[in-house]
This record gives C-alpha cells, structure tokens and sequence, in this order.
C-alpha cells in the first residue's frame, strides 16, 4: 500500500507540472482569449481529463495567473507577474455595500479596490495581505488587488439565529455592509437547538476550505427582536456584551473604602464647592468641576476626572479586558460599557454626597482670565450637587438658583476662552445629532435633534483646557528627547478634497479661501455661522467634514488642526476610553521624575485604541440608521421633504429633513442614465434633469429594508425640485 501510493504521488507530481506549462502556454500566447476547460482541452487534444484541466485553472486562479469571467470561463489575469515581482501590501479591509472592499494600507495615497469574488474571507477592518493585481492607471486611480491572507481578524466571534439540519448547523450573519454564513459542525453545536440565538467564534477545523467555519460559545436563549439586532450590532462589530467571569470576580473584589494613608497622599479638595453636569439619564459621572476665589481676587477652577487608574491595575484581567475593548459604545437604547458597572457607576462616579477620588488639573487665573499656574495631580473631592444639563442652563438663563452666581460666571469664563479658540483657528464641526424617543419594547416612538445648549459647551470648554494642559506639560518635560506620551491628533486636511469641495461651494455662492489651514479654518468657521441664517446651508457642513483627517491616537505629536491646538490629549474620560487611563498612568509616573515607557508598545496600544474607536463610532451608527430605518417602516407610499445629501454611480441619497433618515434613489428607477458634471452634481442623457448636492426634492418612500438597513425612496415630483442655493 506503501508503495502504491508513494507511485501515485509521483505520478501526480510528474504529470501536473507539464498540464500547467500546456495551459499558461496558451493563455500567454492567446491573451485576449476566453475559454473554458472543456474548450481547452478539445483544442489542446489532451489525454488528461476536463475535470484535470478545471482543476489546473483554478489552481492558476488562485495563484493569480487566471481570471474567471463568467461561467467558468477563463483569460489571463490582468496583470502578469513573476513571483519575485509580485507587489504585496498590508492593509485593513473597508467593506462597501456592493459586498466589494478597499484595502486601507499605511503611507499610500490610494486605497486598493478588491472585487467581492477576491476577497475570500476577507470581513470588514480585518488586517490581510494584498496582491497586487492591476495597477492604477490613468483611466483608474485606484490599484486593483485580491486578499491572499487574512493576518488578522477584526472580529472573531458573531451573533446569530442558528439552524440545525440532519446534525450540521449554520449560522447567517447580517448587517449593513454584507451578509455570510458561518458553518457549524455537529461536535462544535455544543447542545445548539434549531432556533436558538447564539455567539459563534470562527475556527480552523479541516474542513472544506471554501466556507466559513465556527462553533457555538455562548447560547443566548430566547430575545425581542430589537435585542437580537442591537446585540447583533455589538457582537459583530467585535464588542462583548458580558464581562468575563474573571473580570467581574476582580471587579467585584475592590474595596469600596478610602482610606486615610490615601486621602494623605492627595490634595484633599473636599472643603471647595464642587459639582458635576451631566445628561439626565447617566450614571457614570466621571467629570466634576471645582470653582473658588482665592484671597487674592484670582480664580481658581478644577477640572476633576475618576481616578480609574488607581482602581484598574496594569497586568489584571480588569485592565486587559479595558483595554481589548478600550472604549464605551452608545447605541440608540443601550451602553456597552468599557468597564464593570462597580466600576462605571459606583466606584468611579462622581455622585453626589460621596468622597471619591480622582486625577486633577486645578487652574488659578487671573482678572483678565490668563491662566497663571496649573497644578496636575491626585485629588480626594466631594460632589455638592449634580446638576443635568438642563437643570444648570434654566439657572443660568432664571440668573437664580442653586449656586447661580458660579454658574453665571463659569459660563461667562468658558464663553471666552471658546471665542480665543476660534479666533487662533479652531474650527467649529458642530453638526445635528438625531435622537429617539424609545417605546418599552425597543420600537422608535419619535426623532428629534438634540439641543445644543450653553451648559454642554461649559463642561466642553474646561475639559479643553484640561486635555491641552495635560498634554502641554508632557511635551515641556524634555524637549530634546520627547517623553512617550499618548496624543490625540489631527492632520491638515487633503488638499485636492478641498479644492473640489471649494469648486462645489463657489457654484453654489459660497467662496471659501482654502490657499492655507489658516485660510481654511476661517472659511469653514464663516460658513458655521452663515448656516445658523440659512438652515439649508447645513448640507455643506458634513461635505466640509469629509475633507479633513480623521483624529488618532499616536505617540507622533502633530498637533490638532480642528482644535487649533498644539498638544492636545485625551485626559477627561477615562471611564468611557482607555486612552485616558494611559495619559493618567503615564502623567502620574513623571510628576516627580522622568519616566518613559516603551515608545513602540505605546504606539501599538493606540493603534489598537483608534481601530476599536472607529469601530465603535461605527456600531453607534449603525443602531441609528436600524432604528431610522425601523420609524419609517410603517410610513411606505407617504411623501416627504428631503435634501440631496450623497451620489454614487447607482443613485443618489436623500436625507429627508424631518427625521434625518436617509435613503436612495436609483437611476434606474428614474430611468435615465447620469453622468456627473463634477464631483457633487449629475446629469441626464435623455432628460437633461439635473441633480447637486444640497437640492431640495420631494420624494416618495417606496421600501424600507430593517436587513440592510435602507431606505429606498422614488421622486414624487421632479418639477417640485428646487435648488437649495437659490
């Protein structure tokens, strides 16, 4: 038996090698050709079988020397390359709604556009390897390219409705962006029943290697439908719902009690009249501020932020699941939080009536509010009242209340330091934030915009202050050699955005001076405040948005465009982000001494950091466009109002203006073919009917799908479209 099979590999050795010269052979000398195995080998006349040729085309296939065209036809690829010249980056997927992706890869300019059929099982912001596959042209900006490993995985566990058949079980996975089936075998079922709601991980097994395969971790039993989705939204964007039992057995070990030797070792503020304002339904409190005159006529103000570092330890189950998830995520009708609720809501808090300890930045200014010493270090506080966001602007606004006269003048301060702000070059981003009111079974009863009232911007303004001095006494430690620290920055916008975005503005009236940041930051500031007369105006704030950078976490100290900032951190949340439990860890190891920590496990950490960020701010969105797409269910065939808010070579977007959902038109419903005039407009062949962003136009909902998370809409009235710029 030995033998038979050691001559049958051979045999299989010898005879694939010249097979794969015969067709590679033909392909080179024939490369505008399609053929299938079957016309292969009737034209080659080979002795072999078609079921060895379909074999050797896919083999070449996956090596990239084949293309599949359609029904298993095949050319050469498109581009042709030794294995020595094969250009291969890393990079992270960016799924789109076609199913199709591109490959964000550090330090390139362009992303690369990987079609659906090359992304094997490549799912959206998992780290691969890229081939190169057609290079960016004149004719194609961006580089074309297939995933030839997945290095690795955003996410590795799913929420799902699990079906059972003959013993074998899948689970589909769905949301926004593409939808797949994870296979389940029958030892990996772990007593899963048909039905059941379950957390799936991903696992290697052997077996076929063309589908995805996982097993049962977690079965979630019986759920609504809104917590199936919500949960579905979390779990598949890579985000736990439950802690750890480890986790919540440390958590639950901490001692609730302040002791004396540690309230020795702080700067006891107990005695200064101090409060929180926050929205009226949190419970974590992590910020508080502090408000004296001292005996020489200055003012001194605290910044006062929950210790958390003191109670989560570097190297404990505590701190690794903190950091593994490194963020709070807010959805419609829940919190996932980053920390244990012993932690979030008791321990941290910043309640009322209650000594809590925290990491302080304590400024005294003097008459014409120049900030003349800062302190930064560990405090013990005393919370005298908590205030709502309402509750503080009714006082301010009545100008009587509780402690009216320090929350006047508080008001008054941060008014001020809020004008210098955007008077050195700071921009203002402000855009609409849609919230629901939610019924008892998760259903969205209503949508409105939150209020942007003075009191957000008073908390705003003093957490600035305390961010900016936090990482302004960082940088002053050693200039010559910088002390690795963890900053919150943001680039200067792209040019070539911007210039089509001003080319877009000027059509419409708009002048922008986009010839320097400074320039920039005034304009955009110009047009903030002309939208607050023109409500339409609005529509160029998120275009204006697109333009710039995204802000990160990095060791590399570039500054804050948007804030006008030269050193800027994260320092006032450490509940809610774990960047701010590093800032409080690192500034507390160099207020006696220089102390650095490893520049590139830091780099790392925020990396790690501003991916789980962004994933977050994803997830966040996507529970509001489910729950918009939910409040319009029940409203198919009704008319509405809407702006242009979008194009793709599909369609166009309608944002509509009472509830803010947003959907598509079609060119094909419309039955013409568009073309675009420029990057914000598009035209008609036959009609001659044009579309530009910011137009105003009636439409009808004609389907809401809760899957997909998308409104489709038709046009009520063309004739009723006007142009929002008139």
């Amino acid at each position: 038996m030995s033998r038979n099979n050691n001559n049958n590999r051979g045999k299989s050795k010898h005879s694939k090698s010249p097979l794969k010269s015969k067709v590679l052979h033909f392909f080179k000398s024939n490369p505008k050709k399609r053929v299938s195995a079957k016309q292969l080998h009737k034209k080659l006349k080979l002795k072999v079988s078609v079921s060895e040729v379909q074999n050797t085309f896919h083999k070449l296939e996956k090596q990239g020397l084949l293309y599949n065209i359609a029904e298993n036809k095949f050319r050469l690829d498109r581009f042709i390359v030794t294995d020595e010249e094969r250009e291969t980056h890393e990079g992270m997927v960016d799924l789109i709604r076609s199913g199709s992706a591109y490959i964000i890869v550090d330090g390139m300019e362009e992303d690369i556009y990987v079609p659906s059929k090359h992304l094997g099982f490549a799912l959206d912001k998992d780290i691969v390897k890229v081939e190169i596959t057609r290079k960016a042209g004149k004719n194609k900006k961006k580089a074309e390219g297939k995933v030839v490993k997945i290095i690795k995985r955003s996410n590795n566990q799913f929420l799902g409705s699990l079906n059972v058949h003959k013993g074998q079980g899948v689970v589909h996975i769905n949301n926004s962006k593409t939808a797949f089936d994870i296979q389940i075998t029958t030892k990996d079922l772990n007593d899963g029943q048909d039905g059941d709601i379950v957390i799936v991980e991903l696992v290697e097994n052997g077996q076929d290697p063309k589908k995805l395969w996982g097993r049962v971790s977690s079965n979630l039993g019986e759920m609504s439908a809104n917590d199936l989705e919500m949960n579905s939204i979390l779990i598949n964007a890579g985000f736990n719902i439950e802690f750890p039992e480890e986790v919540k057995r440390e958590s639950e070990a901490i001692s609730t009690e302040i002791t004396g030797s540690e309230i020795e070792n702080r700067r006891d503020i107990r005695g200064v009249l101090t409060f929180t304002i926050d929205p009226h339904d949190a419970k974590d409190f992590d910020d508080a501020i502090s408000y004296e005159v001292l005996d020489n006529g200055s003012t001194r103000i605290g910044v006062h932020i929950a210790d958390v570092s003191h109670y989560v330890r570097p190297g404990t189950e505590l701190d690794k699941e903190a950091f593994f998830r490194s963020t709070s995520v807010y959805l419609v009708d829940r919190v996932c939080p980053m920390l244990p609720e012993k932690l979030s809501n008791e321990l941290c808090s910043l309640r009322p009536n209650e000594d809590k300890l925290c990491y302080s930045a304590i400024f005294d200014m003097d008459d014409a509010l120049k900030i003349k010493n800062v302190w930064i270090g560990r405090t013990v506080i005393h919370s005298d009242r908590r205030f709502t966001y309402e509750d503080a602007q009714e006082i301010i606004d009545a100008g009587e209340g509780d402690h009216a006269d320090v929350l006047i003048r508080l008001n008054e301060i941060a008014k001020t330091y809020r004008k210098r702000r955007f008077k050195n070059g700071a921009i203002n981003f402000e855009t609409d934030e849609v919230r629901f009111r939610i019924g008892e079974d998760g259903e969205p009863l209503s949508v409105y915009i939150k209020d942007r009232m003075d009191t957000h911007m008073l908390v705003e303004e003093f957490m600035l202050m305390a961010n900016r001095s936090v990482a302004t006494f960082m940088t002053k430690l050693d200039k010559k050699k910088p002390v690795p620290f963890v900053y919150r920055v943001h680039d200067e916008p792209d040019p070539d955005k911007l210039a089509d975005f001003a080319v877009f503005a000027a059509s419409l009236g708009i002048n922008l001076n986009v010839e320097t940041p400074q320039n920039v930051a005034k304009s955009l500031n110009s047009l903030a405040k002309k939208t607050e007369e023109n409500d339409t105006l609005k529509m160029l704030q998120p275009l204006a948005i697109r333009t710039m950078a995204k802000a990160i976490y990095t060791t590399d100290n570039i500054g804050h465009y948007g804030l006008a900032f030269d050193n800027y951190t994260h320092f006032t949340s450490p509940i809610r982000r774990y960047s701010d439990v590093l800032v409080h860890r690192i500034v507390d190891m160099n207020l006696d001494k220089i102390t650095r920590v490893s520049e590139e496990e830091l780099e790392a950490k925020c990396k790690h950091i501003s991916a789980q960020e962004k994933k977050a701010v994803d997830a966040e969105r996507e529970s509001i466009k489910y729950k918009q797409v939910e409040y319009m269910a029940s409203q198919i065939g009704e008319t509405f109002e809407g702006v242009i808010s979008g194009m793709i070579e599909r369609g166009i977007f309608i944002e509509l203006l009472e509830s803010k959902a947003e959907g598509m038109i079609s060119f094909e419903q419309i039955g013409d073919h568009f073309e675009n005039e420029n990057a914000f407009s598009v035209v008609g062949k036959k009609t001659g009917t044009s579309f530009k962003m910011g137009d105003k136009i009636m439409v009808t909902l004609r389907e809401a799908d809760l899957d997909k998370r998308r409104l489709e809409f038709d046009i009520a009235d063309v004739e009723a479209k006007k142009d929002a710029w008139d």
